[in-house]
């Protein structure tokens, strides 16, 4: 099978309240139909992926007030609307983050994603690794009890995608899991800023998007924020949305800086899927030594840090985050 992807930025000012959502999603719609009708003499666009903070950035200092004034359950009406805009189009859409609440996990706020298809929600996506001490949201891996599949892998008719939120792409522990759990199609959905993005000297974004693809043998499809410095401070975000096959070669990406963009190219499962099967050398996923590598328990950032609403403490603030890291290099992470 052969289709296209598209890898779409934006570049809202945030929202101050869940009020100002609709018309996020009112434009993203937009650019669904741009990106699928668009495209539609060249090749079919199945795959739209838009960027973490899309709907709304984590831009109170508390979880309280982000469970106040822009978080909201998933599924809601947004998704819906990106539903039945699938189900018009045939197409599959990774949506941009929400902030979501889940009565099951009283007091958490989750920074989501949804893979949305034809007939509705095929998998949840919640980060697993917040960019901390700065994001106060919680990880599932942080509460205590947490029993949802960390890292889910949807089959459907256009591969089996997995899907994770732009910093858990530094770990390459979870989106190892990702490509052990089926995934072909490796999303990312994110909110890459300066100076880690898509430019010299550091080129973070590039070269962790194409380290990823070969080292899993998966193509990546990469959405990055394309927000302006007066949208989102105080940082500035470079875009550069992308899309990278499973050799690590770049397919086609956006130009680096801000504004709405929408990068494309094909997606050959065909060509995935044989060289999994066949190739003998330059096999990461056949030649894995999993046991060669495990990591020591009880030395990296502790599970169960976050234990619900009624807990003192229960809303993170960045003072605590920080605290908590400072206990963790006290255990001397990297050894000695």
């Amino acid at each position: 099978m052969r289709y296209a992807a598209a890898a779409c930025q934006t570049d809202f000012p945030c929202p101050a309240d869940r009020g100002e959502i609709p018309a996020r999603v009112d434009r993203m719609l937009e650019m669904v139909d741009q990106a699928v009708l668009g495209y539609r003499p060249f090749f079919p666009v199945r795959l739209v992926v838009f960027p973490e903070f899309a709907h709304a950035a984590p831009v109170y200092p508390t979880a309280a007030e982000l469970r106040e004034r822009l978080a909201v359950p998933v599924p809601n009406e947004h998704t819906e609307r990106y539903q039945e805009r699938a189900r018009q189009l045939g197409v599959w859409i990774q949506t941009g983050t929400f902030l979501e609440v889940d009565p099951k996990w009283p007091g958490a706020v989750f920074n989501t994603t949804c893979l949305i298809g034809p007939e509705g929600i095929a998998a949840k996506y919640r980060k697993v690794h917040p960019w901390i001490p700065w994001e106060v949201h919680a990880s599932p891996h942080d509460i205590e009890g947490y029993d949802e599949e960390l890292f889910p892998v949807a089959d459907t008719e256009i591969g089996r995608l997995g899907c994770a939120i732009c910093y858990d792409w530094i770990f390459p522990e979870a989106i190892r899991r990702l490509a052990v759990g089926g995934a072909e199609v490796l999303i990312r959905v994110s909110a890459y800023m300066d100076p880690w993005g898509a430019t010299a000297p550091m080129d973070w974004w590039t070269v962790v998007n194409r380290c990823r693809a070969l080292e899993n043998l998966a193509y990546v499809v990469a959405a990055n924020q394309g927000a302006a410095l007066r949208s989102y401070p105080p940082f500035s975000w470079p875009g550069g949305s992308m899309i990278v096959d499973f050799d690590g070669r770049v397919l086609a990406q956006a130009d680096p800086g801000p504004g709405e963009k929408i990068t494309v190219a094909e997606i050959d499962l065909g060509a995935l899927r044989s060289a999994r099967e066949s190739r003998l050398g330059h096999n990461p996923l056949a030649h894995l030594r999993a046991e060669a590598y495990p990591l020591p328990a009880g030395r990296f950032y502790p599970p169960g840090t976050f234990l619900g609403a009624s807990a003192p403490g229960a809303d993170r603030t960045a003072e605590e985050n920080e605290r908590t890291i400072r206990e963790v290099l006290r255990r001397k992470p990297y050894g000695g």
